[in-house]
């Protein structure tokens, strides 16, 4: 049965990229929204579950907790310890896959037709019925533990983290959202309990099904999937604006090589400017080999593998963030070239010749994200948690092909800002000291 799943899997997956998909709104009797693709081709089903908040809403003192209790959702329920558990969902030919972040706990799910009711009562009962058997916890503890042990060993892992710490200090983006060894360590099984409880709550999810399923299925579906979750789940935390200084901050790290993250304020996805912003962080570091900052640190340099910005709204805050990493001796001029860089996109703005690039770009390469339901499911209830409407994924080029240049000239003075951006370097940078 695996096998079967896997080779409809490859089928979808061999269907033409396209993004004019076609999108139906959904409520379920229960009063459950979600967003339908029908494809009857292939008797497959991708359903993407997103509740809203994820590690976010960890209770005070329990960092740690919702990431643990997400660990444990696929290891035991109702009657079914995490062996019987894992035993039913391979006879089946079901997948699951339970992942959380900041700002959402997912759930994806891919099932056969003539499994489906079986294969979803399967995960109903991991949503609603978790066991958190004390064997389970304290293996799924140890596992994640050892990542944290691991983490200090990693200076991708560090930079990023010092970096949250930096901006955001004691709200939930300033912490590991796995913890730490003495937060995890101390976590009982009641506050595993408690952790379920605060978000996965019908008051915050988003769904999106794509597949072999009719609307009036998936109502139904829905209902019995999701009706038994409570009603609502712990508040959200406060919006946190970006606040951090410019400057350097050096974490020494005995590494031959330094790792960078830096940044700055970024906009939200509902600025009116976020469409220039986003044309703009793809020419400056956004575009492979054909951004401003790959050009410039590797190909005429030689300081770097590579380099990335990217514009990182999240749903309590935003920031403009790249990353580098460069030899231990040549970080400092690293440094130097990406700053440089800052101050000649806030100067100056792009090129039409760039402009033009970067929307062939961008506009070409979106209809090859719809390349499977599980990929589509994906990108709809993202959509949905951004507060974007169905028609988006006919409108979305027509966007990019909108942004000017005097719109790029205008953002980049108004956003970039070189004074504020902040590098913080892992490792043993020389001729580079902190500043702020």
């Amino acid at each position: 049965m695996r096998v079967l799943i896997a080779a409809f899997t490859a089928v979808v997956l061999a269907v033409p990229a396209r993004a004019d998909v076609d999108i139906h709104e959904v409520t379920s009797p229960g009063g459950i929204d979600a967003w339908l693709v029908e494809e009857h081709s292939i008797p497959f089903l991708a359903l993407e579950l997103r509740f809203r908040g994820g590690a976010s809403v960890d209770a005070p003192g329990k960092r740690g907790a919702i990431n643990l209790m997400t660990g444990l959702l696929e290891e035991g329920a109702g009657e079914m310890d995490s062996r019987d558990f894992a035993v039913a969902t391979e006879s089946l030919a079901a997948e699951f896959d339970f992942d959380v972040r900041n700002d959402a706990l997912s759930i994806s799910a891919k099932v056969l037709t003539e499994n489906r009711d079986e294969a979803l009562d399967l995960l109903r009962q991991a949503l609603v019925e978790p066991r958190f058997d004390e064997e389970a916890l304290e293996r799924v503890r140890g596992q994640v533990l050892s990542s944290i042990d691991s983490d200090t060993r990693d200076p991708e892992t560090i930079a990023s983290n010092t970096y949250a710490e930096l901006a955001f200090g004691a709200h939930p983006y300033g912490a590991p959202l796995d913890g730490t060894a003495e937060s995890v360590a101390a976590l009982t099984r009641e506050d595993i309990v408690e952790a379920h409880g605060r978000v996965l709550a019908r008051d915050r999810v988003y769904v999106s099904a794509v597949g072999d399923i009719t609307a009036d299925e998936l109502g139904a579906l829905l209902d019995r999937l999701l009706g038994d979750l409570p009603e609502t789940g712990a508040p959200m935390p406060d919006r946190i604006d970006y606040t951090l200084d410019g400057g350097v901050t050096v974490v020494e790290f005995d590494t031959p090589q330094s790792v960078v993250s830096f940044g700055q304020r970024g906009l939200t996805r509902h600025d009116p400017d976020f469409f220039p912003a986003y044309v703009m962080t793809h020419i400056l570091g956004g575009g492979g080999f054909s951004s401003r900052l790959m050009g410039e640190v590797r190909e005429k340099r030689g300081l770097t593998y590579g380099i990335g910005v990217y514009l990182y709204p999240m749903n309590l805050s935003e920031m403009l963030m790249g990353y580098v990493s460069s030899a231990n001796d040549r970080v400092a001029e690293t440094v130097e070239v990406v700053r440089a860089e800052w101050e000649k996109l806030a100067a100056e703005g792009v090129t039409e010749e760039e402009l033009e690039s970067a929307k062939t770009y961008l506009t070409g390469a979106y209809p090859l994200r719809f390349d499977g339901n599980g990929r589509i499911a994906n990108i709809l209830v993202g959509m949905q948690m951004d507060g974007l409407t169905p028609d988006y994924v006919r409108t979305r080029n027509d966007k990019i092909r909108a942004v000017t240049l005097e719109d790029v000239r205008r953002v980049a003075t108004e956003l970039v800002d070189p004074e504020q951006l902040h590098f913080v370097v892992v490792g043993k940078p020389a001729g580079l000291t902190a500043s702020n």
